[in-house]
């Protein structure tokens, strides 16, 4: 099933030199956006933070969902 058809949108970032897309819901990027606002620093940036501090093996959308969770309240 596309992206779009499921409610996820997707973006992509330049990670540790490598180019990645993450697919998240709307919702969840619209906290993402806002904590990295509130940091006055790019998106990019706070994803790349979460990128670096999650577990191994846990994937990146599960580790940015938790962090939107966590964060954004």
């Amino acid at each position: 099933m596309p992206a779009a058809a499921s409610g996820l949108v997707k973006h992509s970032f330049t990670l540790a030199g490598h180019r990645t897309s993450v697919a998240l819901e709307a919702a969840f990027w619209a906290v993402l956006a806002g904590l990295a606002a509130a940091q006055q620093r790019p998106l990019s940036a706070l994803v790349a933070e979460v990128d670096a501090a999650r577990a191994p093996g846990q994937p990146l959308a599960s580790a940015l969902r938790v962090h939107a969770l966590t964060q954004g309240r």
